[in-house]
Formats: structure tokens, C-alpha cells, sequence
């Protein structure tokens, strides 16, 4: 039976005060962040969160369900930012949206994660899911984000009229590519700089990647 339970809010808390499921999905998230989804078996989670196998199981039935149930809880804030930006997107004088606008609206909410308590391993968990196999990538991923993504290429559609549905999502596509990257912290523009470029500083990563990515958008 999958559980309708929170997250704990700071990873500080002591494992006492954690609910069995609130302790499941910490360390479920930690583990994924770190290995990957196919790297860490359910054996290990309930080793790590101190609980047994059964209560897993109650709580979420499976693995693939605790995954869902971190990313229900973790990306629901991002999208609902997401879409409250964008519904409050200004028009120009030709009646359309600035594509910086609908750039910083969709971007911003999931690049200012890593300025909160848990942020950190809900950002390398985002780009680890980019590798994992497709149906499972698909399942968390369109569930959690499709209405707030079609949001934002329904409002570039607009923005950029000269473009066709086809090249919108290729461009569109890359963007993703830039901003889930930018996400992981690789670190090698800091290795190729000599440490002079920072892409940790995620507001000025955040400006930058909007620069390139109109430019890019409003190519012919």
C-alpha cells in the first residue's frame, strides 16, 4: 500500500523524529543520488533507514514507487513555481512573451534548489535519472513534469512564431540538456578555467544559461 506521507524537511533531524516512511524516502534519496537507481536494492534502504523489508513494502510496495514518491514530493514545488511564473508572463506590444521571461520562469526554480536544506541530493538525483532505463525515466519524469515543460513550449510557441512545432522541440530539447547538466555540477568548466569559472553560483549560472539559450531559441 503506497503511503501519502512527507519528506522530512531538514536531513539534521534525528532519525527519532522521522516517521518509518520519512526515514525510507531520506535515505532512499541519498542512496539514488549517489548510485543511481539500478545501484542501490531495496536491502539497502532499509539497512540505511533502520527499518525492515515489510515495512517497505507496506508503505510503498516497491522501489520504483519510493522513487516516484521522492520525486512527487521534491519536484512539486519546482513545477508549481514553474507554472505560477509562467502564467504571470508579461506581453510585449506584438502581444507575446519575452523568451527571457519564459526562460527565467522554467529554469530558475530548478536551478535555486541547491540553496535549500535537501537540495543537494535532490540535484544530483535529477541528473542521474537522465541515465536510467527510459521507462523508468519516462514514468517519474512525465509525471512530474510534463504540465509545467507544456506550459513553457506553448508559451515559446508563441513567443517565437517563426519557429516550427519540430525545431521548437529540438531546441527545446537542448535546453533540457544545458539545465540538467548545469545541475549535476560536473565540474569541468571549473578543471578547464583553472577554477576561474564557478557554475555552483547557480544565479549567475542562471543568467548565462538564459543568454545562450534565447540566442539559441531565437535562431532563424
Amino acid at each position: 500500500m503506497a503511503a501519502k506521507t512527507g519528506m522530512a524537511k531538514n536531513t539534521s533531524a534525528t532519525r527519532t523524529e522521522l516517521t518509518t516512511p520519512e526515514r525510507i524516502l531520506q535515505s532512499a534519496e541519498r542512496l539514488f543520488s549517489e548510485r543511481g537507481i539500478d545501484g542501490v536494492s531495496l536491502r539497502e534502504i532499509t539497512t540505511d533507514s533502520g527499518v525492515n523489508s515489510a515495512s517497505l513494502h507496506y508503505h510503498f510496495g516497491s522501489k520504483i514507487a519510493v522513487l516516484e514518491r521522492i520525486f512527487e514530493l521534491r519536484a512539486q514545488p519546482i513545477a508549481e513555481q514553474r507554472e505560477r511564473m509562467l502564467s504571470q508572463l508579461k506581453l510585449n506590444r506584438q502581444g507575446r512573451p519575452e523568451v527571457e521571461d519564459i526562460l527565467r520562469a522554467f529554469l530558475r526554480p530548478a536551478l535555486e534548489i541547491q540553496d535549500t536544506a535537501d537540495g543537494d541530493s535532490f540535484r544530483m538525483l535529477r541528473a542521474r535519472l537522465a541515465f536510467e532505463r527510459e521507462e523508468v525515466r519516462r514514468r517519474v519524469l512525465d509525471k512530474a513534469f510534463n504540465r509545467s515543460s507544456q506550459m513553457a513550449l506553448q508559451a515559446l510557441s508563441i513567443a517565437l512564431p517563426h519557429l516550427s512545432a519540430e525545431e521548437l522541440h529540438w531546441r527545446f530539447h537542448f535546453l533540457l540538456g544545458s539545465m540538467v547538466y548545469t545541475m549535476a555540477h560536473p565540474g569541468r568548466i571549473e578543471s578547464l578555467s583553472d577554477e576561474k569559472v564557478d557554475t555552483r553560483d547557480w544565479e549567475n549560472a542562471l543568467d548565462r544559461l538564459i543568454h545562450f539559450a534565447a540566442a539559441g531559441l531565437r535562431a532563424p
